[in-house]
């Protein structure tokens, strides 16, 4: 199984990434609810088990 994490850029400019891993449908969801709450520059990064993302500044 692949695993997902998401980085994105909040209404207010503060970039984020997910602390959890997810499979590609859920990272699908997840991806179109943030850019549904307002969220710019969401992107889908494929991780390895026990990867941490950083945020994109």
């Amino acid at each position: 199984m692949k695993n997902y994490g998401i980085t994105w850029t909040d209404a207010d400019g503060v970039p984020h990434a997910s602390g959890v891993s997810y499979d590609k449908p859920s990272a699908d969801h997840r991806k179109q609810r943030l850019e549904e709450e307002g969220a710019t520059d969401v992107k889908i990064v494929e991780t390895k088990p026990g990867e941490v993302l950083q945020p994109q500044a």
